[in-house]
Order: structure tokens, then sequence, then C-alpha cells
């Protein structure tokens, strides 16, 4: 058992997995019927505005709420306690940093479905725009061309470390053991990489903004959209990618479900990866 009991956190942790589970099926899942009907892929805004507009949004929108407030409150405690045993090391670091980013991005998103529950109207304002001036206001700042490079980097090699993570599965390793998650590890593996090419192509789009010395160029989940729309067979990319998001709600929703957290549960479960390692083992010998 860990010395030091964690256990409290482990309820935070699901909450927060199960709120951002649920903020990508609504964008996945806008998106798909929006393409259906001959129309756009929605981002992230788009999507929790369109909420207001159904019988169950108001309801989904205070789950949603609640679930980005616990996935930043997770991520910051993940980080401060190492819950998850990155160490202290310059990757581990880096890592334990990148949490509180995510935290933060995701505490905005809360930010937005609170403003649409209590404002209303569209209070939840356009991210793209929100994105276009932030970074047009550190463009204006000495350097500011570069630190916009430097984020856009940053965002570009957390895309590529997503993707990384689905095509050597090192997600298994955090997961419980179970038939659930075995059978449905493809869908877990295509979801991860589905998120990290959507985030590395908002990193080049910050990249491509810093070039051009343009805010305008950069963008978010719709600024990634349009720019796939824009490409041969656009809106079958586009497509493609919403199925995979779907994977990725799917991915977030069975942490959510089956995630260990070293420090809370100590290390004896066993995980995805050492089941399905010990399998291969049988199969070869």
């Amino acid at each position: 058992m860990p010395s030091t009991d964690f256990s409290w956190s482990i309820p935070i942790m699901r909450a927060g997995y199960a709120g951002r589970g649920l903020v990508y099926l609504v964008v996945a899942g806008f998106s798909l019927y929006a393409i259906w009907l001959g129309g756009q892929a929605q981002g992230t805004s788009s999507a929790l505005e369109q909420l207001e507009n159904t019988g169950w949004g108001m309801i989904v929108l205070f789950l949603i709420f609640l679930g980005m407030v616990a996935y930043a409150i997770w991520r910051l405690i993940d980080a401060y306690y190492d819950l998850e045993d990155y160490g202290t090391e310059t990757k581990g670091l880096v890592a334990r940093a990148g949490m509180l980013v995510t935290g933060l991005v995701h505490l905005a998103i809360g930010f937005s479905a609170f403003t649409l529950l209590f404002a209303g109207g569209g209070g939840g304002g356009d991210s793209e725009s929100t994105i276009t001036d932030a970074v047009a206001t550190v463009m204006g700042w000495p350097a500011g061309r570069w630190i916009v490079g430097v984020v856009g980097l940053i965002i570009l090699g957390a895309g590529g470390y997503y993707v990384h993570k689905a095509w050597k599965e090192k997600y298994r390793e955090e997961l419980r053991a179970n038939h659930f998650t075995e059978q449905w590890n493809f869908m877990l593996k295509a979801g991860l990489a589905a998120q990290g090419a959507i985030i590395a192509i908002i990193g080049g789009l910050f990249l491509y903004a810093a070039w051009r010395a343009n805010p305008d160029e950069a963008g978010g989940l719709d600024g990634a959209f349009d720019w796939l729309t824009g490409q041969p067979y656009g809106q079958v990319l586009v497509a493609a990618v919403c199925v995979g998001l779907l994977g990725f709600a799917l991915f977030c929703f069975v942490n959510a479900a089956y995630r260990i957290i070293p420090k809370a549960e100590g290390d004896d479960i066993e995980t995805l990866g050492a089941r399905l390692e010990a399998k291969a083992r049988q199969a070869v010998g």
C-alpha cells in the first residue's frame, strides 16, 4: 500500500475523465451530424452552444462543467503529488508541467459551459476569436512571434506524443486488465491517434501564424477542421477524424472507469499491457 493515502483523488480523476469524454462525444456527435446534413464540423464552443437547443442540453452542459472542473483539479493534484510517478527528472517535470496546461485548457471549457448555463444566448463566446486575440496580444510583445512559434512547437510535440503513445500502445500500462479493455483496444488506439493528429494540426497552425506574423492563421479545433476541409477529400478526412474522436471519447470513459493511479492504488494491479504481453509470450511458447 502507498505510504500516503491518496485514495481521495480517485473519484476526482474518474469524474474528470468522464467529463472529458462527454465533451468529445458532444463535439464528434454534432460534427458528424452536421457533415451528414452537408454542413461543417463543429468546434468545441459551437458544439456546446448547440446543446442549448436540445431538451437535455442544459443537463449535459452542467455535467460537462462539473467534469471539467474535476479534470482541472485532478491535473493539479496529479502534477503536485506526482501520483503517476513521472519523477523529478527533466522528462518527468515536462510531463507534469503539461498536466497543468491541459488542466487550464479544460478549465476554460468548463468556464464556457458555465457561461452558457447562466448567461445563455451563446455567452460561451467564440473560441477561435479568443485564440486569435490571445495570439495577436502575444505577437505585440518583444519577440512575440518567437513565443508563438515555441508554443506551436510545444503543441506539435504534444500531438506527436499522443500519436507515439497510440502507436506504441503505451496507454496499456495505465489501464486495468479486463475483458472490456482487451476487446476495445483497437478503438482506444485509434481514438488516441486521432486526438494526437488534431493537436498536431493545431500546433502547425500556430507555427504558420508565427511564420506569417498573422494571428488569424492560428486556431483551435475549428481551425484544424477548416484546414482539413481545405485538403483533397477534405470532408472525408474530417469525418474520419470525427469518428476517431468518438474513439477518444471512449478512451476517456475507459480511463474514467479503469485508469490505474500508482500512488493511490499500489503497484500490484495487473495492467492491460502486462496481460497482453503475457498472452503474446504464451502464444509464442
